[in-house]
């Protein structure tokens, strides 16, 4: 599997960005689907996640302000965020989640930078 993330940018408090995560074959074949944010100094955490059957998770850091999508036809998961604030900038990767006989393989993408200044 081959993510590709795009969409970040430097923006300021209170705008909005549209990320978005292209993978290789069919989503839907994906367990599950996740974002992640990584700030320096700290562990790479949780933004927002999707299962195949489409349940959402949200960091509470995040909710009501971001929603994660996808779309079939293109191969693609998206994260809209709105309202952005600082504590928001960070560099944000596209996980997916694949379960089997074996192992949960775990993919990774390459990382989008999300800048938002004061």
């Amino acid at each position: 599997v081959q993510l590709q993330a795009s969409g970040g940018g430097l923006v300021q408090a209170g705008e909005s960005l549209r990320l978005s995560c292209a993978a290789s074959g069919n989503i839907f074949s994906f367990n599950a689907m996740n974002w992640y944010r990584q700030t320096p100094g700290k562990q790479r955490e949780l933004v927002a996640g999707i299962t195949r059957g489409g349940s959402t998770t949200y960091a509470d850091s995040v909710k009501g302000r971001s929603t994660i999508s996808r779309d079939a036809a293109k191969n693609t998961m998206y994260l809209q965020m709105n309202s952005l604030k600082p504590e928001d900038t960070g560099v944000y990767y596209c996980n997916v989640l694949l379960f089997g006989s074996g192992p949960v393989k775990n993919y990774w993408g390459q990382g989008t930078l999300v800048t938002v200044s004061s």
